[in-house]
């Protein structure tokens, strides 16, 4: 299926690694020019060379911290006109409520709720000026299944997913959409830094904590970020443009809920 994706132009925001770089790769292999960020010139130039292996497009990388205004402001100076913001970024380490002070929460709203919406704010009217643009959000299984451990993460994201459903109805007009991809147990870093806090946590072995995780989930193994990109591409394709306000979940069918 060709996804209507050539010459379109994409920022993918925190795609040095992980799933954002999935989801970048997965653009570029659809013929899209992507820009990507990350806060390691060292990440951001492994990651460049790998998608440019698949790219049809060009591949641009900025390096900044979207966290900072300057560090938006760089990203979006980069591609101004993007038809295409795929929103991610480090969520939040796990922990207690109760040791929670004001300046966890300040960071975790900043870098999970703020820094998504200056970046959907800088870019929005010119999508639909042009009459296309595809948002999406890169967000937790947790805004759905809430669990008291990812407070931080959960309190950000949800607000970001508050806000989304409403704008979501305001741009629809205009062939712009914007959806969340709320990813559980991908085979990625984060997973690799849990299964260490596990480690320690548990006093069990690496691959105990692994096989731990993989038990967690419905599929019984963890996904593979090319799946989350792939499932990207197609949100942010021609063909998509009837989905919008959507939280997709990618959990190997082990959400428990109804909606």
């Amino acid at each position: 299926m060709d996804l209507g994706l050539t010459g379109k132009k994409a920022i993918i925001c925190a795609s040095s690694r992980g799933l954002g770089k999935a989801c970048a790769m997965a653009l570029a292999r659809e013929g899209a020019n992507v820009v990507i960020n990350g806060r390691s010139e060292e990440n951001l130039a492994s990651a460049v060379k790998e998608i440019e292996a698949v790219a049809k497009g060009s591949v641009i990388s900025v390096l900044a911290d979207i966290n900072t205004s300057e560090g938006r402001a760089a990203l979006v100076a980069a591609c101004p006109d993007a038809d295409i913001l795929v929103n991610n970024n480090d969520g939040p380490p796990p922990g207690n409520f109760q040791q929670w002070e004001e300046a966890d929460w300040q960071k975790a709203l900043e870098a999970n709720l703020l820094a998504p919406v200056f970046m959907i704010k800088a870019l929005i009217e010119g999508m639909k000026e042009r009459r296309f643009g595809r948002i999406v959000n890169i967000t937790s299984a947790m805004v759905k299944a809430p669990r008291s451990v990812m407070g931080l993460s959960t309190t950000a994201r949800s607000g970001l997913t508050a806000m989304c459903k409403g704008l979501s109805v305001d741009v629809a007009p205009f062939n712009v959409t914007i959806n969340n991809m709320l990813p559980e147990r991908f085979d990625t870093e984060r997973q690799k830094q849990m299964a260490k806090l596990a480690m320690a946590f548990k006093k069990i072995t690496y691959e105990e904590a692994r096989a731990e995780i993989a038990e967690t989930i419905a599929a019984k193994r963890m996904g593979d970020p090319s799946e989350f990109g792939d499932a990207c591409a197609f949100l942010c394709s021609a063909q998509a443009g009837f989905i919008s306000g959507q939280n997709l979940q990618l959990d190997g069918g082990s959400y428990p809920g109804l909606i």
